[in-house]
């Protein structure tokens, strides 16, 4: 092949690249279903041990109307967190019930899972710009990347379960007991990998559950308000909130969890959602409105307000030092459902030895 023609597939490869990049409006809202939403839900439960309760969603399909985006409050100064005066910026819009479980990506990204879409997404922040990384996800809700760069996916449809997306593409659980996890009730959540090549993983309305290497799920502790869930920089640790509470585990070495116990109780809101920790192990929890702020012991720092919906936070940005937020308004289910993401500046530095 000569010069000419490999400088041209380069050229070509270069331009598909740059033009998978697409501002919001561009992208498919979707219309992906979560399992207890779905039809067939009542055919895979028929099985049960004991069947799980039903949950109600929504408004239902005929709200259209359009809801303006919530306020962005500013920040009130928390030392060594954030300067006050702080506001927060748009980066992202969307329709749907889209953009969950965000984690920093290379270069400044962000990722984050789109339930509707079914998608695993890369924005750039400053441009706005994002471009699908990984689609045909089964109802997506959450990503975490392991300190040994494995990325994992949450899926929230019928087979609900846990997915790794890289270095190779593999389904890691979907079952627990020997029953599919929709037998456990609730609805997958949240999700952080470790390095041993395991995940934890939460279910509202049942707990905080362990999937190993292999895939083998146990449930540990007794958590029926879990949510937000994330492993301390050494991994020796996780959180998980529970309601308007964070309990914290010990982590053995086979990736078992003893000793629960309460570690710091939300102030700036009371529905305990997706979290984040800096370089000094603070730990960053969404409670629908703030995000609320404790320190390695369980201190309570101080409250970053958020817009109202506010449900999950990650550091990103080139250096680590942008918080972002994932915003829902809107009625969930519906038409009028919508999604943002917004970011803050701050003086904390987010962990740079994993993505989440």
């Amino acid at each position: 092949m000569s010069t000419k023609i490999i400088l041209a597939v380069l050229l070509s490869g270069l331009t598909l690249g740059v033009s998978a990049q697409q501002p919001a409006s561009s992208f498919e809202r979707g219309n992906s279903l979560q399992a207890r939403l779905d039809p067939r839900f009542a055919d895979v439960i028929v099985g049960c041990n004991i069947a799980p309760p039903a949950i109600q969603f929504g408004e239902g399909p005929d709200d259209n109307s359009s809801p303006p985006m919530p306020t962005l409050p500013a920040a009130t100064f928390i030392p060594g967190v954030i300067q006050g005066g702080k506001t927060w910026q748009v980066v992202w819009r969307w329709q749907g019930n889209n953009a969950d479980g965000p984690i920093a990506g290379e270069n400044g990204t962000i990722l984050f899972a789109n339930n509707d879409a079914g998608n695993v997404m890369e924005l750039d922040p400053e441009t706005g710009l994002a471009r699908i990384i990984h689609d045909d996800i089964n109802t997506a809700g959450a990503v975490s990347r392991s300190k040994n760069g494995a990325l994992y996916v949450a899926t929230r449809g019928i087979g609900t379960g846990i997915e790794q997306l890289e270095p190779e593409r593999k389904l890691l659980t979907n079952s627990f007991n020997g029953e599919p996890l929709e037998c456990v009730g609730g609805v997958m959540n949240d999700l952080t990998a470790d390095a041993r090549g395991g995940v934890y993983f939460s279910v509202s309305g049942t707990g905080v559950f362990y999937a190993d290497a292999q895939g083998n799920a146990s449930q540990y502790g007794d958590v029926p308000g879990a949510n937000g869930i994330i492993l301390s920089a050494d991994e020796e640790t996780l959180y998980a909130t529970n309601g308007g509470t964070v309990v914290a585990f010990d982590v053995q070495p086979d990736g078992s969890l003893t000793n629960q116990r309460d570690f710091g109780q939300l102030q700036g809101g009371q529905g305990g959602d997706g979290s984040a920790i800096d370089s000094e192990g603070r730990l960053y929890v969404a409670t629908g409105r703030s995000a609320d702020v404790f320190a390695p012991d369980g201190t309570f720092l101080g409250s970053i307000p958020g817009p109202q919906g506010m449900h999950g936070v990650a550091f990103g940005g080139e250096d680590k030092r942008t918080l972002y937020g994932i915003v829902f308004y809107g009625s969930w289910g519906t038409q009028a459902a919508r999604n943002a993401i917004v970011a803050i500046d701050t003086i904390a530095q987010g962990y740079a030895g994993r993505a989440k």
